[in-house]
């Protein structure tokens, strides 16, 4: 039981930690692949750490929705971080483990980031949160349909269950899978505002979502805001890592079964962000009403997936 508890608390722990090194890999590579040097992978890191020793500015009509936000959005994001399995499945035991519970708490950090762009009253604030929340009434449903062809598979909407029944499936039993997990990776970059749905890296009113309801945040809540931000991506990285291809993930709580677990999940993270890389730099930016019609392929891609899956 001390093993279990341990390897929980680690498991989130390494969300927080290893998030912005994600966020700083995917910059790096993007620099690569535009022949410019680009920053360090650790910048992200320096960045949060700037934040926290600045000062913070706040708007006079600020209400304690703004102020509260970044605290919601980071304690949902970490929550649902509590449920994910990184290394091993063994050693959750987080009671609302459950793959909607996830989805939820995401959502519930989606919900106040949108009420933070809208409290203060600015052009910014109100025209990004008009345009996330458009864009998460089409993400959810593709990740609920995501969601329910894995559950349809697995027959468990439990996370570990699922891992680990995968993982023994044979290939026609996951073939179906594959599908849903296209359909994941366009419900990732729209729900991480990443390229085609978002530029992450601009103030620029046309092209950022994201960006403009965090536009009036200074300070530790614009820290905590960026860095939930890298631990949602993290979390969607490890649920496509240990819900499609959950092969390498640990079985035991033996020392061995845990390094090889970390080493796995280090390779196929990497390869994930590659992926992200790529895409980013080969996408240009979609306008903004091209955006559903990509997230309306994401479900109904899932919803063949179930359908084979039933059939």
């Amino acid at each position: 039981m001390t093993t279990r508890i341990l390897l929980t608390i680690l498991q989130i722990l390494m969300a927080p930690v290893i998030a912005p090194l994600c966020v700083g890999i995917i910059r790096k590579g993007k620099a690569f692949m535009q022949n410019r040097k680009g920053a360090s992978i650790f910048q992200p890191y320096r960045d949060i750490a700037k934040l926290m020793h600045k000062d913070e500015v706040i708007a006079h009509e600020a209400s304690w929705i703004f102020r509260a936000a970044p605290y919601i959005v980071f304690v949902a994001t970490l929550s649902a971080a509590a449920a994910v399995p990184i290394i091993s499945g063994v050693g959750t035991l987080w009671p609302l483990g459950d793959i909607v519970m996830v989805v939820y708490l995401l959502a519930l950090a989606t919900f106040f980031l949108a009420l933070a762009g809208l409290d203060v009253g600015t052009a910014f604030g109100g025209t990004g949160a008009s345009r996330e929340m458009t864009m998460a009434a089409l993400a959810e449903g593709g990740m609920m349909t995501v969601v329910l062809s894995v559950v349809t598979v697995a027959h468990s909407a439990n996370i570990t269950d699922i891992t680990s029944i995968i993982s023994q499936a044979n290939f026609f039993t996951i073939a179906p899978l594959f599908l849903a997990f296209a359909a994941f990776i366009i419900v990732l970059l729209c729900e991480n505002a990443r390229y085609p749905f978002d530029n992450p890296a601009t103030h620029l009113e046309l092209t950022m979502i994201h960006e403009a309801m965090i536009l009036e945040y200074s300070g530790k809540r614009l820290a905590l805001m960026e860095w939930a931000a890298s631990i949602k991506l993290f979390l969607f990285i490890a649920l496509a890592i240990n819900l499609f291809f959950p092969w390498g993930i640990a079985t035991t709580l033996t020392f061995s079964a845990l390094l090889v677990g970390i080493a796995v999940f280090a390779i196929k993270a990497l390869v994930m962000l590659f992926v992200i890389t790529f895409v980013e730099s080969w996408m240009p930016k979609l306008r903004f009403f091209r955006l559903p019609d990509l997230l309306f392929t994401a479900i109904v891609m899932a919803a063949i997936s179930i359908l084979i899956t039933v059939l």
